[in-house]
C-alpha cells in the first residue's frame, strides 16, 4: 500500500490531485539526479522523500493544511540553503527563505521549480 494514501485521502481533491502531480516530478527529478532509489515515508504526518544511499542528499516534504487551503507546502531541511538558493532562482514563488516553497493547488504547475528544487534535495550533499 502507498504509505501516503491514508493521509492525502483526507485532504480535498485538489490537493490530492496537486501532490500525485507534485509526485511524479519528485521522482523524476530523482531519476535524472541518478540518486538511486528514494525512501517514500511520513515525516511528521508528512508525505517525504530521501535518497536511500547515505550522504547523498536531504529530505523534500510535501504538505497540504487547512491553514493554508489554496496550496502544498514544499519542506527543505532548516539547515541547509535550499530554501535561500531557491529564493534566489525563482523569485516568484513564494518562500520564507529558511524552509518552507509554497506551490499554488490551481494555476500553472510549478514544475520546472519543483523538479530543480527535488534535484538539489537529492544531491545536496554530494561533492560538486
Amino acid at each position: 500500500m502507498d504509505p501516503f494514501t491514508q493521509i492525502t485521502a483526507q485532504w480535498p481533491a485538489p490537493a490530492r490531485a496537486r501532490f500525485d502531480a507534485l509526485r511524479a516530478i519528485i521522482l523524476s527529478a530523482a531519476e535524472d539526479a541518478n540518486v538511486g532509489p528514494l525512501t517514500e515515508t511520513l515525516k511528521w504526518g508528512q508525505p517525504a522523500w530521501r535518497p536511500v544511499a547515505p550522504r547523498t542528499g536531504s529530505t523534500l516534504r510535501l504538505n497540504w493544511s487547512p491553514t493554508a487551503p489554496h496550496a502544498l507546502t514544499a519542506y527543505v531541511d532548516c539547515k541547509t540553503d535550499l530554501a535561500q538558493r531557491m529564493a534566489s532562482l525563482y523569485p516568484d514563488l513564494p518562500n520564507d527563505g529558511r524552509r518552507a516553497l509554497s506551490l499554488a493547488l490551481d494555476g500553472t504547475l510549478a514544475e520546472q521549480p519543483l523538479s530543480h528544487l527535488a534535484a538539489m534535495t537529492f544531491t545536496y550533499h554530494r561533492k560538486s
